[in-house]
């Protein structure tokens, strides 16, 4: 789809997707929304368990937002750590990042730390929001070894590897939403380590 220019400001969201297992439940999902379509209003919690209101951000300035299946895998860590390397740019057109994912908050701050990462990341552990807005969620149940950014295992007190269980798997798409709240783009395929090159040409455009 081509993304409208006509806009000023955008919100961009993002999911990673993944494959299914046999026994795992596909939840199903709304109708998607479409370019042109209002951003749906949404509470979630952050990475420190503080709700975020979809109310406080939309329309006020450019979001970034990209959902993504899970923390700690390999696709999805070079995706958070290339929006971490290019935050800045995005702040400098006056936007906030914000990623979301099926793993809970306490596993966010885990997969902050680890990868260095200063924006906000949203649980959505039951897939909620996910569903709402048409991404396809699965209550995946994987039990996930928690890594640095070189792929070591993280190690807690007792010098054992540090495994997270996350609940759901997001599939990865990417949402861009203008300021007035309706969405400007809407990309099913995308690729974790030039996604945020791709979203950042897009806030760019609407932009000028």
């Amino acid at each position: 789809m081509k993304v409208q220019r006509k806009h000023l400001f955008a919100v961009v969201l993002i999911a990673c997707g993944s494959l299914a297992a046999a026994d795992d439940q596909v939840f199903a999902a709304e109708p998607p929304v479409s370019v042109g379509d209002e951003l749906p209003a949404w509470e979630s919690s952050d990475d420190q368990h503080r709700p975020w209101k979809s109310a406080d951000h939309v329309g006020k300035k450019v979001l970034v937002l990209y959902f993504y299946p899970g923390d700690f895998t390999g696709g999805c860590s070079k995706q958070a750590q290339a929006y971490r390397d290019a935050l800045a740019k995005f702040e400098d057109l006056g936007a906030e990042l914000v990623g979301i994912s099926g793993d809970e908050a306490t596993t966010h701050a885990m997969f902050k730390e680890a990868n260095g990462l200063r924006h906000t990341l949203l649980a959505d552990p039951n897939g909620e929001l996910a569903t709402r807005l048409g991404v396809p969620a699965t209550a995946c149940k994987r039990r996930v070894r928690a890594v640095n950014t070189n792929r070591k295992p993280l190690l807690d007190s007792d010098g054992k590897a540090i495994f997270v269980e996350r609940p759901m798997t997001l599939a990865r798409w990417t949402m861009v939403v203008d300021r007035n709240g309706k969405i400007a783009s809407l990309r099913t395929i995308v690729h974790p380590e030039t996604d945020s090159e791709d979203a950042l040409k897009i806030v760019a455009a609407l932009s000028k």
